[in-house]
């Protein structure tokens, strides 16, 4: 099946690759990690006026939602720029907020939508493994395996202490509890993480009490972060690909070489064949298919990476290269909100299959 973006939902890519292209997202990333979000608050603004947070939020509340279509359009440049914050995590709270009542509705969407308020959520409980997972794994290496970072950001006996993304920078920080979705009031310092611009805090727990769990906020995170997932990809292949036009051996560009375009094809086959699943996730909402499409986003930007880094030889390995900033976000994106194999999992154990 065939899924084709009509013309407003492609103009309105165009329009966010343009306005993210001359943001200079890199140089905005690299100031966020550093703990320096001016850049980063300022880039939300316009994000905001373009309505992209206003996706998640009904009419009701000063939204243009709930449009899963285009938040995974939008989702997808995005990533392509590298773009930092807690992206996802203010479209999740935004969904589990209109579940809430009339009264914490219409308290705190309006922000969200005008990008006045950044959010951020824990992750659900075992199902929704926390981001801290991110900084214990290897880093994308080339084919002998994945390289361990030395240091790890949160040890896995230790689940009592839920971490969130960029809770020192959210204006709103939600954990989610067995009992409900609380406010949290309070955060603890930023962790070191896999990609530096995503800073990982310890929430406080307890707190006002706003809104019952919800699948479907979870189904909303996935498709988010999937579709974020495609842009790094596509992104790691683009620059990929012009790479290896420039570099030249034996007198002429590596890229001809059958071996890397080899490579490459693979990785363009597995990030066009993860695009229609995105797609159809994001008509659907159905938790197996946004599984489906998270675990082949991911697993494909993941693929990308490597070929990335083992394309780009050693220059791929420095930190001060902007290729690192997609290639850390591509690791990190594979198990937040749901590794490969929980997605995987929930996928086989659907009841509502269509096949």
């Amino acid at each position: 099946m065939r899924f084709r973006l009509d013309v407003e939902q492609r103009a309105f890519a165009a329009s966010l690759d343009a306005l993210l292209t001359a943001a200079d997202t890199p140089r905005v990333a690299r100031a966020w990690g550093r703990g320096e979000p001016a850049a980063g608050r300022a880039l939300w603004s316009k994000l905001a006026e373009a309505g992209v947070f206003a996706l998640a939020v009904p009419e009701a509340y000063e939204g243009l939602g709930p449009r899963p279509v285009e938040l995974a359009v939008a989702f997808v440049e995005l990533g392509r720029h590298a773009v930092p914050g807690p992206l996802v995590e203010t479209v999740t709270a935004a969904v589990l907020l209109a579940r809430a009542g009339p009264g914490t509705a219409e308290r705190l969407l309006p922000a969200l939508a005008s990008g006045e308020t950044l959010a951020t959520v824990t992750p659900p409980g075992p199902a929704g493994p926390p981001p801290a997972r991110e900084a214990e794994a290897g880093v994308p290496g080339p084919a002998e395996g994945p390289r361990r970072r030395p240091v790890v950001a949160h040890a896995p006996h230790l689940p009592e202490a839920p971490l969130a993304l960029d809770g020192d920078t959210a204006t709103l920080r939600l954990t989610w509890e067995r009992d409900g979705v609380r406010r949290s009031p309070g955060h603890g310092p930023a962790r070191p993480s896999l990609d530096p611009a995503r800073r990982l805090t310890p929430l406080t727990p307890g707190g006002e009490l706003l809104a019952a769990p919800s699948p479907t906020a979870l189904a909303w995170a996935r498709l988010a972060t999937a579709a974020q997932a495609l842009g790094v990809g596509l992104a790691l292949l683009d620059r990929t690909v012009a790479h290896v036009g420039r570099r030249h051996q034996f007198g002429v560009p590596v890229g001809s070489f059958q071996a890397v375009k080899h490579r490459l094809a693979d990785a363009k086959i597995a990030l066009e064949f993860a695009r229609p699943l995105l797609f159809g996730a994001a008509l659907t909402l159905c938790p197996a298919d946004v599984a489906a499409a998270k675990a082949a986003a991911c697993e494909a930007a993941y693929a990308t990476a490597r070929t990335a880094l083992q394309l780009h030889g050693a220059i791929g390995y420095t930190a001060e290269y902007d290729l690192s900033l997609w290639l850390g976000k591509a690791r990190a994106l594979r198990t937040a909100w749901g590794s490969p194999q929980e997605c995987r999992a929930l996928v086989v154990s659907a009841r509502d299959r269509r096949w």
